[in-house]
């Protein structure tokens, strides 16, 4: 046992129903934080039932955004997980335990349509909360857009493909880059959950609409954000027509929220772009997590990340250059160094 984790165990049984909790590993993440289960029970009277202990080192981890966001959008019925007992200091939460039923892994072709339309349903929730009181939300601004898109140059491009950019390419990226970071910001603002998709949102018993972790990073932002994460998915892909549906569900009942009042052809346009820098961003992390953090296992969603931003830029005239660029010089290097990416769906 690792002394932090001896702390965390001393920790948790201090508490009345606790006293004999031994942490089980349930998971870690794409950051320093690691999650525990334990048995015990909140209620005196109440029989043994599973927690939920999350071990965010403060070095490393502030839980002030998490716990914040938390207590506000249970209050505003998010189905995200009741804190029960928190240490700041020391990076410990005791959770209500929603389970290991990741939509990821229960996702088939006869439960699918009723997954994504609780997740819509949730999603449209999320974007109609208030920022909490007492962590004013920041904002996606040009500032944070722009460091996240840097992320596909700096960490896949050249550290993890070696490629050498010229002026020119530096360029042709710059171009494209405010491009997308002006579509982002003409766009409606709501509550950005910034990382909705499969592997943080839980399917549980008796609802569609599912359970949802991993808020901590959450801003004001871009309407499509959490969409594009939703629909155009880093860990799972669905036929061009499927996602066509759901996002048309889904601008139907965010308009009806109130939450925007675009056509079909403009939420399109803001979907498609969204995505593009988000997949920038994300194929940029996945390369950092290997590089850095030693967390070679998400390599291979690169090539499906790299594959959605080929095809989006396709349909973009405006951005001919970078598609054709990508194309030609990024791909080659890709398919040497990681994996396939496949690009022949339209």
């Amino acid at each position: 046992m690792d002394n932090r984790l001896r702390i965390l165990t001393d920790w948790v049984r201090q508490f009345p129903g606790f006293a004999h909790a031994d942490p089980v590993p349930v998971s870690g993440d794409a950051s320093f934080r690691r999650y525990f289960r334990v048995m015990g029970s909140a209620e005196p009277s109440a029989e043994h039932q599973p927690f939920i202990v999350m071990d965010a080192p403060p070095e490393h981890e502030n839980c002030k955004p998490f716990v914040a966001i938390a207590h506000h959008w249970r209050n505003q019925g998010i189905a995200v997980p009741e804190i029960v007992h928190e240490d700041l200091e020391q990076g410990f939460l005791l959770l209500e335990d929603f389970g290991d039923n990741l939509m990821l892994g229960a996702l088939d072709a006869s439960n699918a349509e009723s997954l994504y339309t609780g997740a819509l349903e949730e999603l449209v929730a999320i974007q109609r909360t208030s920022p909490p009181t007492d962590y004013p939300l920041p904002p996606y601004d040009q500032a944070l857009l722009d460091r996240e898109m840097a992320l596909f140059p700096d960490w896949l491009l050249t550290q993890k493909l070696g490629l050498n950019l010229d002026n020119s390419e530096r360029a042709l990226l710059e171009t494209t880059f405010a491009f997308l970071r002006e579509s982002a910001l003409a766009q409606p603002t709501v509550t950005v959950h910034r990382d909705y998709h499969s592997r943080n949102l839980l399917v549980r018993d008796g609802t569609n609409r599912p359970g949802v972790i991993d808020f901590q990073d959450a801003v004001t932002g871009p309407i499509t954000y959490d969409l594009v994460s939703l629909l155009k998915d880093c860990y799972i892909k669905w036929p061009p027509e499927t996602i066509a549906q759901w996002k048309e569900t889904f601008r139907l009942q965010s308009q009806k929220a109130g939450l925007h009042n675009s056509d079909p052809d403009t939420f399109h346009q803001w979907f498609e772009l969204m995505g593009m820098q988000r997949h920038l961003k994300a194929a940029g992390i996945f390369a950092r997590l290997d590089i850095r953090d030693g967390k070679p296992g998400y390599l291979k969603d690169i090539p499906r990340t790299v594959c959605y931003l080929v095809r989006a830029s396709a349909r973009q005239p405006a951005l001919r250059h970078f598609h054709e660029w990508l194309t030609d010089r990024v791909l080659p290097a890709i398919e040497t160094t990681i994996g396939t990416v496949e690009t022949r769906q339209p």
